[in-house]
């Protein structure tokens, strides 16, 4: 009994450590009033927020804006956590923070009829066992493609999640489709669902290298295996453009 004990308690040892190495991302979606000013929010990201999470060891934040002009108009803010234990913590940090606190004094005090935002959505993703932690794009990149599969049910995501560990990856490499993350989405709207992020230098390097993966032999090969079939109930999908003092 006692060694049986054990070894159980090795398992989850061993399966926490695995766990841990996977990155975990938070993905915030700020909508903005409509014709109203956005200096505050672009000020306390990146004079105060970015900063604050660079001090205690987060890297590769991204923000960004959808391409055109959409109404209502959505900052896109991407944090990577190396483990959610460092998210609790900096969480928690960030209460305490005097430097952090100091310079965020004037988004706090922004008035009601000036709100920086109306409201903001949250999801949270743990990585993939495939791409375990993000890449980081070439400095070239302007053009990010953001997409989110919905599932119709648990299984089905994680079929897809599968689909992609097992086969999808090393033909996105081969086709040229840049991954930067994959998450699959643990709360937040949507669910089940899971996320993922590419970049490209231009649209028409984008359509170019979709092309090549949807005539991609391997692909034609994977798409049609029973195990991995009605993974996708729908797909949303934003073309997104780095702001300036993005770190992606």
């Amino acid at each position: 009994m006692a060694m049986k004990k054990h070894f159980f308690l090795l398992l989850i040892s061993l399966n926490f450590l695995t766990y841990g190495q996977k990155e975990y991302y938070e993905l915030r979606k700020y909508e903005l009033p409509f014709n109203a000013s956005e200096v505050s929010l672009h000020k306390y990201f990146s004079e105060a927020l970015i900063p604050a999470l660079n001090r205690f060891g987060v890297e590769n934040i991204g923000v960004f804006e959808a391409l055109g002009k959409p109404t209502p108009k959505v900052i896109y803010l991407f944090i990577p956590y190396k483990n959610m234990t460092m998210y609790v913590q900096i969480f928690e940090a960030l209460k305490k923070d005097k430097t952090y606190l100091n310079a965020r004094a004037t988004y706090d005090a922004v008035l009601p009829n000036k709100k920086a935002y109306n409201r903001f959505t949250t999801s949270f993703l743990i990585a993939f066992d495939g791409l375990p932690k993000l890449i980081k794009p070439k400095e070239a990149t302007q053009l990010f493609e953001l997409r989110t599969y919905e599932g119709y049910s648990e299984d089905a995501v994680r079929r897809k999640v599968d689909m992609f560990n097992k086969e999808e990856f090393s033909i996105f490499d081969a086709t040229g489709l840049n991954s930067v993350f994959f998450g699959e989405q643990i709360s937040g709207p949507l669910m089940p669902a899971l996320t993922y992020m590419l970049a490209f230098e231009s649209m028409e390097e984008r359509n170019i290298n979709w092309e090549k993966f949807s005539k991609n032999s391997e692909w034609k090969r994977v798409s049609i295996l029973k195990e991995y079939s009605n993974t996708v109930s729908d797909i949303k999908r934003v073309f997104l453009k780095p702001l300036e003092y993005s770190q992606l």
